[in-house]
């Protein structure tokens, strides 16, 4: 508005003069153009560098047993130092880039105030233009100034900010894969889990996890998988919290495909322990009460939890018991400690549906038993799936599936399946040959 009545009354004085006053203008429109193209691009590479900056960062306080352990902390210091440089270089081309283009911009209006009064004195001499149009028009051109430096700065501005946005959205554009059915209102399982022909193979590797596995899960069962290693048995757990889609096959609950049920639901019945176990920088009550639907709890849920899992009694050890600070993802527990206090969590949702992802691989076997023997005091309904590698983690699930380059080789009962003298009755002898060889050695 400033702009057009400003120019509005400058014509009136002198249109002739008006022209060449505003000559520098379309120079600065140029430039603002050609610099804020730079701007963005230079914003945007120093907001990478930044990321990574942050990056290195976060890692190296989180992984700074590791980086001690392996005497690396030059290397991770170097790291981060060449990262700071290249943060400080980039970030030093933007400022200067930024320091002259603001600058430039009034100098342009300062040149057309030079121009009001070379030009005006000029006609004045030739009686175009009188002394007080002349003042005028330094008046009116001094009243442009901020307008235009104005520009200059929201320019700069809105280019930053368009970099950022421009990264923000490479994550707001990626479309799920995975969709739930909104129009679901209820989940409730009541017979069984199916696994009818389904196959996975992962995208980025080409590795075929699962190659056409069927199995059924019974309502109330202790389900148990095992298998080596890499054999595909935490891509059965995906494809049970449909955290991944089956590339063919189908995964069903009381014959119902996961697809096509709501997540919330479903998952809110589910409770699931995994085989990294992640505790936030928070009380330990409040890591248990995570796993409760609603985040709340009574004192004597909590404790049954925490007993069944059998952490109670260490909890009450710490000084602060419950209310005991956790670090980053619980540093200052043990492994066994962290898995316990995850198991507690899951259980605290009352899942219809327990998942046990190898989470008891920290604990020594004497409190895997204990844990073990109060999970099967369970309640009827509630069905348990357990994954681990170990044979006396999974020794009394009432089915168990051997599972060997993404297909079941073998399934039964512990007992039956040592009878059969195959896969499981191989790893069996072997585990047991190694437990005896490690109390040899005690």
């Amino acid at each position: 508005m400033l702009f057009t009545l400003v120019v509005y009354q400058m014509i009136k004085i002198s249109p002739s003069l008006t022209a060449f006053v505003l000559i520098p203008l379309p120079i600065m429109s140029y430039l603002i153009y050609k610099v804020s193209a730079k701007m963005n691009f230079l914003s945007k590479k120093v907001q990478e560098e930044q990321s990574l900056l942050s990056t290195i960062a976060q890692e190296s306080f989180a992984g700074i047993r590791v980086i001690k352990a392996y005497g690396q902390q030059n290397s991770t210091e170097k790291k981060f130092n060449q990262s700071s440089d290249n943060y400080k270089n980039k970030s030093m081309k933007l400022v200067f880039v930024n320091a002259l283009f603001i600058p430039t911009i009034l100098f342009l209006i300062g040149l057309s105030t030079i121009l009001s009064i070379y030009l005006g004195g000029n006609m004045s001499f030739n009686n175009e233009i009188s002394l007080g149009g002349i003042v005028a028009f330094i008046f009116f051109v001094n009243n442009l100034t901020w307008p235009f430096a104005s520009i200059g700065w929201v320019t700069s501005l809105i280019q930053r900010a368009a970099a950022s946005q421009q990264r923000i959205n490479e994550f707001l554009e990626v479309k799920p894969e995975i969709k739930s059915n909104e129009d679901q209102k209820s989940f409730s399982f009541q017979n069984e889990v199916t696994f009818n022909e389904v196959s996975f193979t992962y995208k980025n590797t080409g590795i075929k996890a699962l190659n056409k596995l069927s199995f059924t899960i019974k309502k109330g069962e202790t389900f148990a998988i095992i298998g080596k290693t890499g054999s595909g048995k935490s891509t059965i757990l995906a494809l049970l919290l449909r955290q991944l889609d089956p590339n063919s096959g189908q995964v069903s609950y009381d014959s119902t495909d996961l697809k096509n049920m709501n997540l919330e639901l479903f998952r809110n019945k589910v409770g699931i322990v995994p085989q990294e176990v992640f505790l936030f920088s928070d009380t330990i009550k409040n890591n248990i009460l995570f796993g409760a639907n609603n985040n709340s709890a009574t004192d004597v849920e909590l404790k049954v939890c925490c007993v069944t899992a059998d952490i109670y009694d260490t909890i009450l050890s710490f000084e602060d018991d419950f209310d005991t600070i956790l670090g980053e993802r619980g540093v200052n527990l043990s492994g066994g400690q962290k898995q316990r206090i995850s198991i507690a969590r899951a259980l605290l949702r009352n899942p219809k549906i327990l998942i046990l992802d190898d989470c008891l691989s920290a604990v020594d076997t004497e409190t895997e038993n204990r844990i073990l023997e109060r999970l099967q005091e369970k309640s009827s309904d509630q069905t348990t799936v357990i994954v681990s590698h170990r044979i006396s983690t999974i020794r009394n699930a009432e089915k168990i599936i051997v599972i060997d380059q993404g297909e079941m080789i073998e399934e039964g009962s512990h007992e039956s399946l040592l009878k059969n003298k195959g896969f499981y009755f191989d790893m069996y002898q072997q585990q047991l040959s190694e437990e005896s060889n490690d109390k040899d050695e005690d």
